[in-house]
């Protein structure tokens, strides 16, 4: 991906977000230069990976397959007591996020609003493959039984809460969507368990400066 593209798709994130009335902290608009004069006081920023991320997933295809979102908290299991995690995502229209698990996260998938959310379920099996068999999962709170593969729309309000090893694709259609996510501690660099072998974070050409940073840019450990 350009930066040039990855700033455009922050900023159309980030009015999308405002247009719907969900605001952001104030350190997501912060430069390189602000974040720069930054000290021990942002470390569970940088420790915890919060922040923006703009990833086409290392595919080169970032209209397709995609997705930009904010981490507004997350714990650290080696670092802090903190066990939950929340996310705001801007999921383009037609944009997929290829179907992945996670081994230990569970996870409250939001509707706050937009368009149609679109999301297929698939339960895995011990050795991790994807079943032809219904999904049990909560709605709303409301326990509900999907057939594997189906297309389950959500509506804005609406929510989805599943278990760990429960594969899972989105999309949105008639429209963008803004999608919450309420979970136990997201791990990246452990925890993603997609279909197909993928990167997390694009490979960037740096054709202008930065006008971000991503959550993995902070430099500090």
């Amino acid at each position: 991906m350009k930066r040039s593209e990855i700033n455009g798709y922050i900023r159309e994130a980030k009015a999308f977000f405002d247009a719907h009335q969900f605001y952001l902290p104030e350190w997501v608009n912060w430069t390189p230069e602000q974040w720069a004069s930054k000290g021990d006081e942002c470390q569970e920023i940088w420790h915890n990976e919060l922040g923006w991320d703009v990833t086409d997933f290392a595919k080169g295809d970032f209209e397709k397959e995609g997705l930009t979102l904010v981490t507004i908290r997350n714990g650290n299991v080696k670092r802090d007591n903190k066990t939950y995690c929340e996310k705001i995502m801007y999921v383009r229209e037609g944009q997929i996020t290829p179907t992945h698990f996670h081994w230990r996260k569970m996870e409250d998938i939001i509707h706050r609003g937009g368009g149609e959310f679109c999301i297929k379920l698939w339960k895995a099996d011990s050795e991790e493959r994807p079943m032809d068999v219904p999904c049990s999962v909560q709605i709303d709170g409301v326990t509900t039984v999907v057939p594997a593969g189906e297309v389950l729309r959500l509506k804005p309000g609406q929510s989805i809460s599943f278990e760990p090893y429960m594969y899972h694709q989105f999309w949105s259609e008639n429209g963008p969507s803004m999608i919450g996510e309420v979970s136990t501690v997201n791990d990246d660099a452990a925890d993603n368990r997609f279909l197909e072998p993928l990167g997390r974070y694009p490979h960037i050409d740096e054709d202008e400066p930065k006008a971000f940073l991503l959550c993995n840019e902070y430099g500090r450990k």
